[in-house]
């Protein structure tokens, strides 16, 4: 269960909450970028009190967590599908 937590929970409500906050899309995809990062290091270096392979674990495991995070925030500004062009 926490690993479902914290790789695609976490970055859902730490991307809405971006989005809801900064109101601008930039902004808002920094601030869920950084912050989804940080607490996923806190978090398996709580999980892992002796400290071995929590850097590299969050290196291999941040993409994810990135994409989640990122992808809530394109789904709350509606840039979360494509736009079909009218056609000439």
């Amino acid at each position: 269960m926490q690993p479902l937590l914290v790789l695609v929970v976490m970055p859902l409500v730490v991307g809405v909450l971006a989005a809801v906050t900064f109101r601008d899309m930039r902004r808002a995809s920094v601030a869920a970028a950084l912050v989804s990062t940080a607490i996923l290091y806190a978090c398996l270096s709580t999980l892992n009190p002796s400290g071995e392979w929590t850097v590299l674990a969050t290196f291999m495991v941040s993409p994810l967590t990135l994409a989640f995070a990122l992808g809530a925030v394109l789904v709350v500004f509606g840039h979360g599908h494509l736009h079909r062009r009218p056609h000439h």
